[in-house]
């Protein structure tokens, strides 16, 4: 039975493709399996999947990344993109709950990781949920600012641990509170 919680690809038939894209803040890598973004991320991160992409095929050709690069450029000069390109996410169970919730933090706005924790630990009808888990599944977030693991901060709002670095994560979020702002 297939779901999307059913891990059908080995991480080289997800990464078959890569491609660069120069954002204001450093190299982004992106990475399909031939019709889906399946990993954004800065170059050298944390958890850069060096060893997976190593034989992957350049190509700037796919139409998911044009669509992609259509998509960062927007958020990158200030505008709410009002699409997203087909994503395939790999991870387990638990990883993908985070990273769908993830994807519900509206541009400009944070969430803690124990917000995500309480609201995970509800769908799950649990009393409740390690933040330090949860925290560990956005760690290992494969697609950067689209599924946006930049807007989770600590229980007090402080900056927390980004894969790209602390002053990265200033960075997206900076941008996005100037021109959310202005667009409000």
């Amino acid at each position: 039975m297939n779901n999307k919680y059913t891990d059908i690809y080995k991480y080289t038939d997800i990464y078959k493709y890569i491609h660069s894209y120069d954002s204001p803040f450093g190299s982004l890598t992106q990475a399909s399996d031939g019709r889906n973004l399946t990993g954004l991320w800065f170059e050298n991160q944390k958890y850069y999947p060096t060893e997976y992409i190593k034989d992957s095929k350049l190509s700037d050709k796919l139409a998911v990344f044009k669509k992609t690069d259509k998509w960062l450029d927007e958020y990158f000069s200030g505008e709410i993109p009002d699409f997203m390109p087909p994503l395939y996410m790999k991870g387990t169970p638990f990883q993908l709950k985070v990273w769908d919730v993830l994807k519900e933090i509206k541009y400009g706005e944070t969430i803690t990781y124990g917000e995500i924790a309480a609201k995970i630990a509800s769908d799950m009808d649990m009393d409740k949920m390690s933040a330090q888990a949860v925290g560990g599944a956005v760690g290992h977030n494969p697609i950067a600012i689209i599924v946006p693991c930049h807007r989770v901060v600590g229980k007090d709002g402080s900056l927390t641990g980004y894969a790209a670095g602390i002053k990265t994560k200033l960075s997206l979020l900076t941008l996005e509170m100037m021109h959310h702002s202005s667009n409000a």
